[in-house]
């Protein structure tokens, strides 16, 4: 028996989605204003675009911010994809609880406390903070995301596939480079977005351990807004956002893609 839409529900869906979504709507509307005061419309133009790709001090940090999103977010899904199949696979070995508390420990730690942690230990062992000090901090704070992403899709997998497979000869490596890594991938790929923009939007971890020659676009941004928002910032936050949006939706088509192409698989379609 289905359930009569309420004039309440939607009401509460439509300002859910409003509180959520409206100051994304103006933000790129007002990067088409043509006006430099951000709270004056003066009509539509792209001149803050053209000024944007004059400015090189944001063009480098939303340059260096993709460059560190990309590598921090592959190390962490390497890393959490392994660290979620050993809590997974390996049973109750000896330190399990101390290794899921260490995995798990940036999800519920301030980003405050990771960071200064972290800038901590980069002074401690004489590591001069710059590019690779973000990328190892943002690999620190993502990785956890990931493994609890894969961990519940290994939770509800089906293990007669891997024993069918080792059954026909395969052995246990390459059954999972085979069989298991594929059927994965969806919460792989899942990880991996939701990693790299994690990293994208960091501030305080990334404001600890940057270093000269590595401001990040929220560091960027941040010392900017502080004296006011220059409507360069619109243009590139909207660049910046329809990145990501085209990234998800890509990998929700792929995701979509490869869901039909195992149905099809089950169902004995030909491919």
């Amino acid at each position: 028996m289905m359930r009569r839409t309420s004039s309440f529900n939607i009401v509460s869906v439509t300002l859910g989605l409003a509180f959520l979504y409206l100051p994304i709507v103006v933000l790129v509307i007002y990067s088409f204003n043509a006006s430099r005061l951000v709270t004056v419309w003066g009509g539509w133009s792209l001149a803050w675009y053209r000024e944007l790709l004059h400015d090189d001090a944001m063009l480098q940090a939303a340059s260096i911010s993709l460059r560190v999103a990309a590598l921090s977010a592959t190390a962490a899904t390497v890393f959490g994809t392994c660290a979620a199949v050993a809590l997974v696979r390996f049973g109750a070995f000896r330190g399990r609880l101390l290794f899921s508390s260490m995995v798990y420990a940036p999800l519920v730690m301030p980003e405050v406390i990771t960071g200064l942690s972290l800038l901590l230990l980069f002074v401690a062992v004489n590591i001069d903070r710059g590019f690779w000090t973000i990328v190892m901090a943002h690999t620190t704070l993502t990785m956890c995301f990931v493994t609890v992403i894969v961990q519940a899709r290994l939770i509800g997998f089906d293990r007669s596939l891997e024993e069918a497979a080792m059954d026909l000869g395969c052995p246990p490596f390459k059954t999972f480079l085979t069989v298991t890594l594929p059927l994965i991938m969806p919460a792989i790929a899942a990880g991996w977005m939701l990693a790299f923009s994690l990293s994208l939007d960091d501030l305080v971890v990334a404001s600890f351990t940057t270093g000269p020659g590595a401001i990040t676009l929220p560091i960027r941004i941040y010392s900017q807004v502080r004296l006011g928002v220059k409507p360069e910032i619109n243009a590139i936050c909207t660049i910046m956002i329809a990145v990501v949006a085209a990234a998800t939706l890509a990998a929700a088509l792929i995701a979509k893609r490869g869901a039909l192409r195992r149905e099809g698989v089950a169902f004995g379609a030909p491919m």
